[in-house]
């Protein structure tokens, strides 16, 4: 029986969660993920534990953190003044933004902490700094 190597492409149900239990994502109910190992498309910890399972093989892994997003860089939390906000704007904490970069990419920002005069915004991945917990069974593995 076959088990996964690198660039294999595969088909995996997941459930991703937080050492706390909370779910954060989760392909139950639905297809199962399919990408080809190598490509860098997933965290690296997710490829690691995927490798040398085998088809129907269901398995748990914890990916730390510097195998996942990383630690949180506090340059990427930033406080911004309201008057630099669209007029019709009303800031939220949760609230996602979408920021340019002067290169023109876009960067994805969260709202943390709303004051009177400023808001705080933070560019890190929603689940840096965190360890992750993924229940993993591998579906399909292709050549």
């Amino acid at each position: 029986m076959s088990q996964v190597k690198e660039n294999n492409t595969v088909k995996v149900h997941y459930t991703g969660k937080l050492s706390n239990g909370q779910i954060f994502d989760t392909s139950e109910g639905k297809e199962p993920v399919e990408f080809t190992l190598g490509e860098g498309r997933l965290i690296p910890g997710f490829e690691k534990g995927l490798m040398d399972m085998k088809v129907s093989e269901k398995k748990t892994i914890t990916i730390v953190k510097e195998e996942a997003y990383g630690e949180v860089n506090n340059d990427l939390i930033q406080e911004v003044k309201k008057t630099e906000l669209p007029q019709d704007m009303e800031p939220k904490v949760g609230m996602g933004l979408v920021s340019k970069s002067p290169e023109g990419q876009e960067i994805n920002l969260m709202v943390v902490e709303v004051k009177d005069e400023s808001i705080v915004i933070d560019g890190n991945h929603p689940l840096a700094g965190k360890d992750l917990i993924f229940d993993l069974e591998v579906v399909e593995i292709t050549k």
